[in-house]
């Protein structure tokens, strides 16, 4: 039986797609047969993301409106074997996202996929509430700064009370947090939060922390999730947090502010 991973935040802007594709090429790069869904109808950025938004010919509404079958729609990506991607509508209204529309999609995926991963919308309107509710897990995505941090801490409540889980009265939706965006030097001047402020906000488990990088624009301007990139920072960052949803036990990297080289000092760099 599949395991359904909603990758959700509060705040938009905060890498939650980004994370959403890397994370799930990581669990494909691992061997597990995975899927991404793009939940937020009406915008659609997975696909640009995943380099596949010129293979888009039908969706997730079209799906589960059945005007296309499950297999018309999945786009097998072309780096990766064992990862599939299923985008949004950008013509539809969220409105098309029923319970019972979603939960049948799910239902035929989770027959052949090992992961399916949820990529929400931010905030708590219907096509983020859709993508939790089915949740085994969350990972809640969040940048080190005091907005981001209160409005996940909402959603770690929706996700408390309004899951599938939650109703049935099972066993939570497992949590983990995944900080993003963050920079050692700009919390050492106080300027961002550190991992122990928002740990200590949020209390869930941290599953990664990825460094500021510009090998994430980069990325994603060429439609490739960073986890590739195993040169960067970033890219290794995502490849840890992997790990850890995988049962790993790996220490936290990049963290703390490097110190330069005697070459890099004598030559100025930042």
């Amino acid at each position: 039986m599949a395991k359904i991973i909603v990758v959700t935040s509060g705040k938009g802007g905060v890498g939650k797609t980004t994370s959403s594709a890397a994370i799930a090429t990581g669990l494909a790069l691992s061997g597990f047969k995975t899927v991404v869904i793009d939940f937020d109808v009406g915008l659609r950025n997975l696909d640009l993301i995943m380099g596949c938004e010129r293979r888009v010919v039908y969706d997730f509404v079209n799906v589960i409106k059945q005007e296309a079958t499950l297999n018309q729609a999945l786009i097998k990506d072309k780096r990766t074997s064992d990862l599939y991607i299923l985008p949004a509508s950008q013509t539809r209204d969220k409105d098309a996202l029923t319970q019972e529309g979603v939960e049948a999609v799910l239902n035929e995926l989770a027959e052949t996929f090992d992961y399916i991963i949820c990529d929400s919308p931010a905030g708590i309107e219907k096509g983020a509430q859709m993508a939790l509710y089915f949740a085994d897990a969350a990972i809640v995505v969040t940048n080190p700064e005091v907005s981001s941090v209160r409005d996940s801490d909402r959603i770690l409540g929706i996700l408390q009370s309004k899951s599938r889980r939650a109703e049935r009265g099972e066993a939570p939706v497992e949590e983990h947090l995944l900080l993003t965006r963050y920079n050692p030097e700009r919390v050492q001047a106080g300027e961002m939060l550190s991992v122990a402020d928002v740990e200590e906000i949020l209390a869930i488990p941290l599953l990664g922390v990825i460094p500021e990088s510009e090998a994430v624009l980069k990325a994603s301007n060429q439609g490739t999730p960073v986890i590739l990139d195993q040169a960067s920072e970033a890219g290794q960052a995502y490849q840890d947090a992997v790990q850890r949803l995988l049962g790993g036990q790996l220490e936290h990297r990049f963290l703390e502010v490097q110190k330069k080289g005697f070459f890099q000092r004598l030559l100025g760099a930042k």
